[in-house]
């Protein structure tokens, strides 16, 4: 069963979530990944709610959004198993199949195609209707040797050496999963 809500009556909870990990779900080719991000920004845009979500270039997430330009924000809401935010933030959809592995729950999303999480119940769910590529001319130089640094080696093909591209998802439903 799902409460609907007015998203940003839960604008605090969301943003704080954030700060520490929610989850990006998506679905193309039959397949549902859910990857864990930190950045994301909540506001309106085009006179709609927007979440926008930020995706490395080389991601499995980010080929699923161009298949697919639907995606849903799983937020904890509640006690919840940390290790889920974990194992989401550590491994590849291109090689795991985090859904069955952790032993999620997908919900029936109300107008996309992407499904929500049920143990991460406070969920949005977006379609895309913008998106954009980082210039790298125009991120400053602090920010490049923080979060795009040439001499490491990720986990991800090359993580962190590649940049971002920016996913505004217009909020089309937003519910807590009971």
């Amino acid at each position: 069963m799902k409460k609907e809500i007015e998203v940003f009556d839960y604008a605090n909870e969301i943003m704080k979530a954030v700060k520490t990990g929610v989850l990006l779900t998506t679905k193309a080719d039959g397949k549902v990944n859910a990857m864990t991000i930190s950045w994301g920004t909540l506001g309106i845009e085009w006179a709609k709610p927007i979440f926008t979500v930020f995706v490395r270039e080389n991601r499995f997430t980010k080929h699923q959004l161009d298949l697919n330009p639907e995606f849903t924000i799983n937020i904890p809401y509640g006690a919840f198993d940390k290790a889920i935010l974990g194992a989401c933030g550590t491994k590849s959809g291109h090689t795991a199949d985090k859904i069955k592995e952790l032993n999620l729950t997908l919900e029936t999303p109300n107008n996309i195609s992407v499904p929500g999480i049920k143990e991460l119940p406070l969920t949005l769910e977006c379609k895309v209707v913008y998106k954009q590529k980082q210039d790298e001319r125009e991120v400053t130089e602090e920010n490049k040797h923080t979060f795009y640094p040439k001499d490491v080696d990720g986990s991800f093909h090359g993580a962190n050496r590649d940049f971002h591209t920016a996913y505004y998802g217009e909020i089309v439903s937003a519910y807590i999963i009971e």
